[in-house]
């Protein structure tokens, strides 16, 4: 079972067993329920709901996330397989227009480093 119907279930029950409870006692004795058990029912009844609309919230909002992520890869897909033909043969002229250039070896490094205050050396 989900968040979500724990939530609804633990408010539904609470409310129930609250209610009933007054009710019971208000018509066989007369009297009432302490207002701490009042006040712990309601509680709980409201931390159930608000717990219950945070998940649905989170559970639209996974829900959309996925339908973009799928959207999103679907579109790169199709432009992937698109532009895969045109970008292989301008990269292969390209390559083919030019020539291969030539190595060039770096040169001895310079042990002694030199620092430049200004001008030219």
């Amino acid at each position: 079972m989900t968040l979500k119907w724990m939530a609804v279930m633990v408010a539904a029950v609470s409310v129930t067993l609250c209610v009933t409870a007054n009710v019971v006692l208000g018509t066989v004795n007369g009297a009432e329920l302490p207002v701490v058990v009042n006040m712990i029912a309601l509680t709980a009844t409201g931390v159930a709901t608000v717990l219950a609309v945070v998940a649905e919230l989170h559970e639209r909002l996974n829900e959309r996330v996925t339908a973009l992520t799928e959207f999103l890869i679907a579109r790169l897909n199709e432009l992937d397989s698109h532009t895969g033909d045109r970008n292989t043969g301008f990269v292969e002229g390209y390559l083919l227009s030019h020539p291969d250039p030539s190595v060039v070896p770096i040169g001895p490094r310079i042990h002694s480093r030199r620092a430049m205050l200004g001008g030219d050396d």
